[in-house]
C-alpha cells in the first residue's frame, strides 16, 4: 500500500488504495470507483483479481491498470506490463488508455482466456488447493493428466454447422497465452475484434504430455489433433453439465454454453514502447 501511494504521489495524481477482502470484492471496489468518476483503476494481483476489476470497468470511462502479482499473469505478460510494481504503476498512470476486446461465456466476462475441458478441470481443483503459485499449479496439472477423461462436445462457430469432437481441451482465447509464457493461441490479439477457439482432440495421453513444450515455443498449432479457429460467437454443448472457467475462475454451467466477443469493450492503461 505504501508503495502504491508513494508512486502515485510522485506522479502528482490523487489516489485511493484499498485491499480486497475476498472473492468478488475487487469487482465491488472497481464498480464503486468507476461510479465515483475515477479515470484509472489499477488491479494489483493475479489473473482472478484482474478479471474481477476488469469486469466492473467494461463500458465505463475508467481505464484498467495492472500490477501483475499472480502465478500466471497471462494478460499482463501479453500486454508487456512491467513486472516491478513501481514501474507498472508509474506506466499505468502515464499511459494513454487504449481499447481491448472482452469475451464472455454465458454472461461471465473474461479478458484473457476461458476454457472447457482439462483447463477448467484444473482450475476447479486449483481453486480449492492449499498450495498456490506456479509450482502448485504444475503439480496439480501433472496429477490431473493421469486421470482426466475427455468429453464429447458439439461445437458451432458463428452460427455454422455443428462439429462433434472428443477434446481434452477447448480454450476460448482473447489473448495469446495462459501465463508463464505458455502460448495457447499464438495468433490471438486482444484488439482484433475476434476470439480464438483452440480445440485439442487427443490422440494419446503420452502424445499429449510430449507435446506440452510446444506451448512455450509458439507452435501449439502444429500438435496433431489441435485446431484453431477465429470467431465472434460460439455455441458448445455436451450430454452432461459443463464446468468452465473464465480467467481461471471455475463456473458450473449447463449442458449448453454460449460465448461471444465484445470488441473494444475495455480500456487499458499500458505503456507503449
Amino acid at each position: 500500500m505504501r508503495l502504491a501511494r508513494a508512486t502515485a504521489a510522485a506522479a502528482h495524481v490523487d489516489s485511493s488504495v484499498q485491499v480486497t477482502e475476498g472473492v468478488g470484492h475487487g469487482r465491488e471496489l472497481a464498480a464503486a470507483a468507476a461510479s465515483a468518476g475515477a479515470r484509472l483503476v489499477i488491479a494489483w494481483g493475479g489473473d482472478g483479481t484482474i478479471s474481477e476489476v476488469a469486469s466492473a470497468l467494461i463500458g465505463s470511462n475508467a481505464a484498467l491498470g495492472i500490477v501483475p502479482a499472480g502465478s500466471g499473469n497471462g494478460l499482463a505478460r501479453e500486454l508487456g506490463i512491467a513486472r516491478r510494481p513501481a514501474a507498472a504503476i508509474a506506466d499505468a498512470v502515464r499511459a494513454t488508455p487504449s481499447p481491448i476486446d472482452v469475451g464472455d461465456v454465458d454472461g461471465r466476462y473474461f479478458v484473457n482466456t476461458a476454457g472447457i475441458g482439462f483447463d477448467a478441470h484444473v482450475a476447479s481443483r486449483f481453486a480449492r488447493a492449499r498450495r498456490r503459485g506456479f509450482l502448485g499449479y504444475m503439480n496439480l496439472t501433472a496429477r490431473a493428466l493421469a486421470s482426466y477423461v475427455p468429453l464429447e462436445y458439439r461445437i458451432s462457430v458463428d452460427g455454422g454447422p455443428i462439429q462433434t469432437v472428443r477434446a481434452v481441451l477447448v480454450t476460448i482465447a482473447n489473448s495469446a497465452q495462459f501465463g508463464n509464457g505458455a502460448r495457447i493461441a499464438p495468433s490471438a490479439r486482444v484488439d482484433d475484434g475476434e476470439l480464438d477457439l483452440v480445440t485439442f482432440e487427443e490422440r494419446s495421453r503420452f502424445r499429449t504430455v510430449c507435446a506440452l513444450p510446444r506451448l512455450f515455443n509458439g507452435t501449439v498449432n502444429q500438435i496433431a489433433g489441435c485446431t484453431i479457429a477465429r470467431l465472434r460467437e460460439l455455441t458448445i454443448s455436451a450430454d452432461a453439465p459443463l464446468t468452465f472457467h473464465v480467467d481461471g475462475e471455475p463456473v458450473a454451467g449447463g449442458t449448453t454454453l454460449r460465448a461471444r466477443v465484445h470488441p473494444a469493450a475495455l480500456r487499458v492503461a499500458v505503456a507503449r514502447n
